[in-house]
C-alpha cells in the first residue's frame, strides 16, 4: 500500500505543469498554442521570454529532484518502510515522476518531452553518471544550435552512463526506459532534422 501510494504522489507531482502555470501567472499566451504547442521550457523560451523559460526549465528539473530526496529521506529515517529496496523504490518513483510530466492527468495527458525533469531525477540519483551526458548536451547545443538533437543525444548516452559508473541494475533499466521515452517524444524533432526544418536555439 505505501509503495502505491508513493508512485501515485510521484505521477500526480511530475505532472504538475509548470510552463502552463507560470505563463498564465505572467499573464501570457497559452503556450499549449503557440509555438510548438509543448509545455516544456525550450517553448516557454520561445514563446514567452528568456525569464519564464528559464524559470520553467528549473521548476522542471524540481519537481524531478524534491520528491526524491524527500522520498530519500523519508525512507533512510525509517517513516516510510516500503515492501521493496531502496533502490527499487526511488527508481520506481524516478519513472512516475517522468511519465507524470510526459502525460500528466492536469492537462488530458498531453505533457511535455521530460528532458528537463529527467534531469531533475538524474541529479539526485545518478549526479556522477550525469556528467558526460551534460557534456554531450552542451557541445552538440553549442555546436548545431538544436535543442532536440542535444536532448536525444544526451538521452541516448545516459544509460551507457549509468552502466558504466556501475550503478544498480534497477536503476539501469528505469534509465534504459526514461531515454528511450525521451527519444520517442522528439520523433516529431527528428523528422524535422532530417528534412532541415527543425527550428534552431537562439542564444
Amino acid at each position: 500500500m505505501v509503495f502505491f501510494v508513493i508512485l501515485v504522489a510521484a505521477y500526480l507531482i511530475g505532472g504538475i505543469p509548470s510552463g502552463v502555470i507560470l505563463t498564465r501567472i505572467a499573464g501570457a499566451a497559452d503556450i499549449r498554442t503557440q509555438g510548438s504547442g509543448n509545455v516544456g521550457a525550450t517553448n516557454v523560451y520561445r514563446v514567452a521570454g528568456k525569464r519564464l523559460g528559464v524559470l520553467t526549465l528549473v521548476l522542471d528539473m524540481l519537481k524531478g529532484a524534491v520528491p526524491l530526496v524527500l522520498l530519500n529521506y523519508l525512507m533512510e529515517s525509517g517513516a516510510l518502510q516500503p515492501a521493496f529496496s531502496e533502490v527499487r523504490v526511488t527508481s520506481a518513483a524516478a519513472l512516475l515522476l517522468f511519465l507524470g510530466h510526459c502525460y500528466p492527468v492536469y492537462l488530458c495527458f498531453k505533457g511535455g518531452k521530460g528532458v528537463a525533469t529527467a534531469l531533475g531525477i538524474f541529479l539526485v540519483l545518478a549526479p556522477v553518471a550525469l556528467i558526460p551526458p551534460l557534456l554531450i548536451f552542451i557541445a552538440v547545443l553549442w555546436y548545431w544550435r538544436y535543442v532536440s538533437l542535444a536532448s536525444v543525444c544526451a538521452a541516448f548516452s545516459i544509460p551507457f552512463a549509468v552502466l558504466g559508473f556501475g550503478y544498480p541494475w534497477s536503476l539501469v533499466g528505469v534509465t534504459v526506459l526514461i531515454a528511450a521515452w525521451v527519444i520517442y517524444r522528439h520523433r516529431e524533432n527528428i523528422q524535422r532534422l532530417r528534412s532541415g526544418t527543425e527550428n534552431r536555439f537562439n542564444f
